[in-house]
């Protein structure tokens, strides 16, 4: 069976189920007002808000240094079609837990006489296991597989098929187990849920421009102070944090009857800003960062794009120094009036 198969037969059968164990800030258990997975993790109270929470099954999110507010999103990939793990394999089950989430399913007869016997002989009749691993109950974890939250359409949440496994505390999972967390995975995971503030750049002249003038395109960047997201599995005493700073903004015209200052359209961050503030006295200068539009918007405008590229990188339990993930992007639309310049006659 899927993942998602797997997920979808014991949902309503496994309350109470799940004793992941000792760790004092979490415990594994059905929450109540969740999603009602049985698989879902909680954290203890006397935390704020939204801040630390648990979302993706095992894995627990610390958001406190994450973007917050209306203008938020998540960064894209900014090249390629990369995406963080759709799912991965980590500690679920104990052996009572186990017992009790697999004899509820053979129970109700919904999956076959056959695979009901397959899974008796390989869980309780020794092949290889015997009895749930009773007599190793507090020696290791069942291991099973988890769909990250906002991907339980996505093809590559079918990835997860191995059938769960038993892994001892500190051992390492099973070698042919690529979806099995690890740091970096946890790193991975922890940059789906970085969220960092929409791009609204300041221009000079704002609003409306004319025709072969000059707009600047300005930002400051302590609006764009770098985020982070950690995320662990407190279980296992694993963990990673991701972080997102800004390096570059793009400009994109809105139309092509427009020349970007520089050519390119991407300038570059210099020290706490990103171009430079238009100011009295410049209005004959080269922008370093701007825009100029060749042709009228006409009764409408254009919408000008303006997206932040952010550096991404992470370090985690067993990793001396940072490592990078791919670059994110996010952006935001703005109207731009364009109108043609009004000669005078005398």
């Amino acid at each position: 069976m899927s993942a998602v198969a797997r997920n979808t037969v014991g949902a309503a059968l496994l309350a109470g189920v799940l004793v992941l164990g000792s760790a004092s800030d979490v415990w594994a258990d059905f929450v109540p007002g969740g999603k009602g997975t049985g698989s879902e993790t909680q954290v203890n109270g006397g935390q704020k808000g939204q801040e630390v929470s648990a979302t993706a099954g095992a894995v627990v999110f610390d958001r406190s240094k994450n973007g917050s507010g209306g203008s938020v999103g998540p960064v894209t990939a900014a090249s390629g079609s990369w995406t963080p793990p759709a799912c991965y394999y980590a500690p679920k089950y104990s052996p009572d837990g186990l017992q009790k989430y697999k004899e509820s399913i053979w129970g109700v007869d919904s999956t076959g006489y056959q695979w009901d016997a397959e899974q008796r002989d390989k869980y309780v009749n020794g092949h290889p296991y015997k009895d749930f691993n009773k007599d190793k109950a507090d020696k290791g974890y069942w291991w099973d597989s988890y769909v990250a939250e906002g991907r339980e359409g996505d093809p590559r949440a079918l990835d997860c098929t191995k059938d769960i496994f038993w892994v001892d505390k500190g051992a390492a999972p099973p070698a042919d187990v690529p979806e099995a967390i690890t740091p970096e995975m946890l790193a991975e995971l922890a940059y789906a849920e970085i969220r960092v503030p929409s791009t609204k750049v300041d221009l000079a002249p704002a609003g409306t421009t004319k025709v072969n003038l000059p707009t600047w395109a300005w930002l400051d960047t302590a609006k764009f102070r770098p985020v982070s997201v950690t995320a662990s599995v407190p279980l296992l005493n694993v963990t990673a944090t991701t972080t997102a700073e800004p390096v570059s903004l793009r400009i994109e015209p809105g139309t092509a009857d427009a020349e970007t200052y520089p050519a390119s359209g991407v300038c570059e961050i210099s020290g706490d800003h990103i171009g430079e503030a238009f100011a009295k006295g410049k209005a004959k200068q080269t922008p370093p960062c701007g825009v100029r539009y060749l042709r009228s918007s006409g009764e409408g405008s254009y919408k000008l794009r303006a997206t932040i590229t952010w550096k991404i990188h992470w370090t985690g339990t067993g990793v001396a120094d940072a490592r990078d993930l791919p670059a994110g992007t996010f952006g935001a639309d703005q109207d731009v009036v364009v109108q043609e310049i009004q000669s005078v006659n005398h």
